[in-house]
């Protein structure tokens, strides 16, 4: 566990951190609680380990202008994987949290996890063979998968749409053929990690992140900490009910699952059934239902009104899975993303802006804001990444050793 010494020296850096445009010593030492000797015993080992830099001087009203202390970018690299049914995504972060290196491919259509597994590691490798930065400052791997996932184990179990993929020792693997530690964890948490150390400084710390993929899943942060469950597979909100239609009588109008309102899959399935798309084999293989999933985005986006109504009914099944959640949990905000978002977004907060603005319990006492991610279609595997610093630099008062 880690000492005092550690944990101060993380308060610090989260910190310096989530300040826009650095910190002074003085400030660390206002904000932290720390000694000012303390502060500036710490900033000079994280100087020292190039973990921050000095960036100038900004002056005050009164006194020697202070020295500006923001995280060096070079300090330390994260890798980050997101697999998805339809896609894997792979991305080497800085310790700022911004992109370096980003690459993807198609999820091979076989039930065979060795054989996607063998690939993984490949592209792994080749992206950090290739990315200009120092390999020794490489701190880890994470790993973003679908659920159900066995964290201690570093398992991913049986995720519904990855057939084959039963109990698949992934961590251990892909530790194997890197030598690099490695995280796994829940796509959705993931996304919510990302939030938090590459959504920006100024960053809600009471807020859930909706993903929109091939499934639908919900990462939450309370009070700057972001909720797992028991097994680290809090989130599945496929089968939550949401209103099928916003018209009539809350009690009576018809319900369905919240998956068959927004996966690709089920998304393409109704536009087959409505004749707005032409009929395909084989919808359940995400890469077709995901080709299938943009054509509709298409022909909505040029005006065609039946494909138009299938993601305006889409938008409000989301709006009513949202207000679930915000009224259950009572959070402020709610950030949206994932690989489909970037075809719906315009869409869909024209849509759902006003239905929660309205339907929200406690909206006589606080906003619900709902806004895309800035953090673009590959979120989750910078979220993957996200993990590793995370994990590494963030303090945790609960796992926090009162030693020497």
């Amino acid at each position: 566990m880690p000492r005092v010494a550690d944990f101060n020296e993380a308060v610090v850096l989260n910190a310096i951190r989530r300040a826009s445009g650095g910190r002074s010593r003085v400030e660390l030492t206002e904000e932290t609680g720390l000694s000012a000797q303390t502060v500036s015993n710490i900033c000079r080992r994280l100087l020292d380990q190039d973990l921050i830099v000095e960036t100038g001087k900004q002056a005050v009203a009164f006194g020697k202008p202070r020295t500006m202390l923001e995280l060096n970018p070079a300090g330390c690299y994260a890798v980050g994987v997101h697999i998805d049914p339809a896609v894997i995504t792979y991305v080497l972060l800085d310790f700022t949290g911004a992109v370096v290196v980003n690459t993807s491919h198609e999820t091979p259509a076989v039930q065979d996890p060795e054989s996607v597994l063998a690939q993984i590691n490949e592209h792994i490798l080749t992206l950090i063979a290739q990315a200009p930065v120092d390999r020794d400052r490489i701190i880890g791997i994470g790993i973003a998968s679908p659920g159900p996932v066995d964290v201690v184990r570093g398992l991913v179990l049986d995720p519904p749409h990855l057939p084959g993929w039963h109990q698949v020792p992934l961590r251990d693997e892909i530790q194997e053929a890197t030598g690099l530690p490695v995280l796994l964890d829940k796509d959705v948490i993931a996304g919510a990690v990302a939030e938090q150390w590459a959504g920006g400084p100024e960053g809600a710390r009471n807020f859930v992140f909706l993903y929109l993929g091939t499934g639908v899943g919900l990462g939450i942060v309370i009070d700057d900490l972001v909720v797992r469950g028991i097994s680290s597979n809090a989130g599945d909100v496929g089968l939550l009910p949401v209103s099928a239609d916003e018209f009539g009588d809350r009690y009576t109008r018809p319900f369905r699952a919240f998956w068959q309102a927004g996966s690709p899959q089920s998304l393409a399935e109704q536009a087959v059934a409505a004749g707005v798309l032409s009929a395909r084999t084989d919808l359940s293989t995400p890469a077709i239902a995901e080709a299938a999933f943009r054509e509709l985005c298409a022909l909505a986006d040029a005006g065609d009104e039946g494909a138009g109504e299938i993601l305006d009914r889409s938008a409000r099944s989301t709006a009513s899975a949202i207000l679930t959640i915000t009224n259950l949990l009572d959070v402020g905000s709610i950030i949206v993303g994932g690989a489909m978002w970037e075809q719906l977004s315009e869409r869909f907060l024209t849509v759902m802006r006003p239905i929660v603005a309205q339907g929200s319990i406690a909206h006589q006492l606080h906003e619900v804001s709902i806004n895309g991610t800035t953090l673009g279609a590959d979120v989750a595997a910078i979220g993957a990444a996200c993990l590793v610093l995370d994990d590494k630099f963030s303090p945790r008062p609960a796992t926090l050793q009162l030693g020497r």
